[in-house]
């Protein structure tokens, strides 16, 4: 018997699938050229990609709805793309243009649309898992059922204090809360042996009495499905969900760093591989896309970002001396600004 669910089923992943990698597709270009920027002088501050991370990133921003709560950290463009920030959001915050989200006030990767769920960033040790947890026991108090809460976090987070309690904290409250780790072995310099004593940061999820799941970073369709299954009974009622994903950062800490300390081996391993490519691999090999659409979908991502980055080169930075340094919460200067 022709089974017609099994094919929906099929039919609704391979266009979930297409999406996530066009997104990561996006990510990987606008890094690219942020990076291109920063070596030309051009952006001040730092600058930090998420190559090789970028699948599971896009799994996160793409396993959330319209009243769930994201705060992604610094290697978080694609999830951030993927959950509706758009390109030039992240354009005019590198280059301090004096329209974007921060108007121009703030670091290249605090940005964000509180008011939309996309929470801004303040530090990527730790402190986002409290304030998801704010923000989902409001939801509580207001009676708003039916969401959730993820925030992504590096390997050498999961040793902080602001970790232990914010975890803790879902944990006894059974917040729907899903905290996704992404193990690249490197916290900036330091292994992961000079990290943590257990086996697997997955054996941290029973001390909490929470629920954990391993994935491979480098595998989107394992991403997909697992973030999604993490989502899914958190937003269920299940409490607190620990995703550990296995990847490695294809890059510096920062486009400062050269990651000459990263042991080749680890780039020579599966966990080194390059997720974008291993994703144009799986897309092929199950007729989901030719070698013509992939390079029709570049050359539309790398338009996309060229025209952002010359219409933000147009803008104005902000006046030191006519601005008012007053909190963006004001009213002249709230979120849900006209500029475009």
């Amino acid at each position: 018997m022709f089974n017609h669910n099994a094919v929906d089923e099929v039919t609704s992943f391979r266009d979930l699938y297409v999406k996530a990698y066009r997104v990561m597709l996006l990510s990987r270009i606008l890094d690219e050229k942020f990076a291109s920027l920063y070596r030309m002088g051009k952006i001040h501050g730092g600058v930090f990609l998420g190559r090789g991370q970028e699948a599971l990133s896009a799994a996160m921003g793409l396993s959330l709805g319209k009243g769930d709560i994201f705060a992604p950290l610094i290697r978080d463009a694609a999830g951030r793309l993927a959950f509706g920030e758009p390109v030039l959001d992240a354009v005019r915050t590198y280059l301090g243009s004096a329209l974007g989200p921060m108007r121009g006030r703030d670091g290249n990767i605090h940005r964000g649309r509180p008011r939309e769920g996309l929470l801004v960033m303040i530090s990527h040790l730790g402190a986002m898992i409290s304030v998801v947890n704010g923000a989902l026991l409001a939801h509580r108090f207001k009676g708003i059922t039916g969401t959730v809460g993820v925030t992504s976090i590096g390997d050498g987070g999961t040793s902080t204090g602001a970790f232990h309690e914010g975890i803790n904290q879902a944990a006894v409250e059974k917040l729907p809360l899903v905290l996704v780790v992404a193990n690249n072995h490197y916290a900036y310099s330091t292994p992961n042996e000079r990290q943590f004593a257990c086996r697997s940061l997955l054996d941290k999820a029973a001390g909490y009495g929470i629920d954990a799941h391993s994935v491979d970073g480098t595998d989107l369709a394992g991403c997909l499905k697992t973030v999604g299954n993490a989502v899914n009974k958190a937003r269920a009622g299940g409490g607190a969900q620990l995703v550990v994903a296995r990847l490695l950062r294809l890059c510096g800490h920062g486009e400062h760093d050269d990651a000459s300390y990263i042991d080749p081996r680890l780039k020579a391993s599966a966990v080194g591989r390059d997720c974008l490519k291993a994703a144009e691999g799986y897309l092929l090999e199950n007729g989901w896309a030719d070698l013509q659409t992939l390079t029709s979908w570049r050359d539309e991502a790398a338009q996309t970002v060229e025209e952002s980055v010359a219409k933000v080169q147009r803008e104005p930075g902000p006046d030191p001396y006519k601005e008012d340094w007053c909190a963006l919460a004001s009213k002249h200067l709230s979120e849900g600004h006209e500029h475009e």
